[in-house]
């Protein structure tokens, strides 16, 4: 296995080497300098790049969509101390086929990097939680866009008024409809929403913009 690692910490980056070539791994460059990091990848195409997510020159992130860009194929592995979600997620997005924690043992080191080169997606145990959690969000992004979707037109602009913080009374004069209707309408935007109160439907639709794209709609 042919290694190039990027680090701006000299320490880390001569222990990890060392501790690297102990195992019979090869490090073809290891180096602390981000545009030095671009010329050396090219230069010695490793089996796999080893990134820090913090380095002075060029964010980590910037570096691996750079390198992304240049070498679509070639796996590459942010090495980092950020536990972070948005870092995790962030470089799973722009193409790292690892994320893992400089405090790892060797030994799972050397077995992530064995399969990174083979193909295989690897992230630290540790943030197995943290990526467990991204996914739920997503799927709840999701299933709050199909209950949206499940609002019909005069729901919907109830649901507005609601974010404006009017009450039924308000609503009702304002639609020319009477108080029972429009307490009809919200006890079914809570249902499709699955919310429990005005107050949460209310921040659904400030969070996602609702009213604003309507307004945009209506002023078209």
């Amino acid at each position: 296995m042919r290694v190039l690692l990027i680090d701006d910490h000299a320490l880390f980056r001569f222990g990890l080497q060392e501790l690297l070539e102990r195992r019979g791994i090869q490090v073809v460059a290891a180096v602390g300098d981000t545009s030095m990091g671009l010329r050396r990848v090219a230069e010695t195409l490793p089996d796999v790049v080893l990134l820090d997510m913090r380095m002075p020159q060029l964010d980590g992130l910037e570096m691996l969509r750079r390198l992304r860009a240049a070498h679509p194929a070639m796996p590459i592995a942010m090495l980092t101390t950020s536990a972070e979600e948005r870092d995790v997620i962030e470089s799973l997005q722009s193409g790292a086929q690892g994320y893992l924690l400089k405090d790892m043992e060797p030994d799972a080191l050397i077995a992530a990097l064995s399969e990174i080169v083979q193909g295989r997606t690897v992230v630290a145990p540790e943030l197995a939680i943290v990526l467990a959690k991204a996914v739920q969000g997503e799927a709840a992004g999701t299933a709050a866009e199909g209950r949206i979707a499940d609002l019909t037109p005069r729901e919907h602009e109830i649901l507005c008024h609601l974010a404006e913080g009017q009450s039924n009374k308000a609503i009702a004069r304002r639609l020319n409809i009477s108080d029972g209707t429009v307490k009809l309408h919200v006890k079914a935007i809570l249902r499709k929403l699955d919310v429990h109160s005005r107050v949460e439907a209310a921040v659904i639709a400030v969070e996602r913009g609702l009213c604003e794209r309507r307004s945009s709609r209506d002023l078209g």
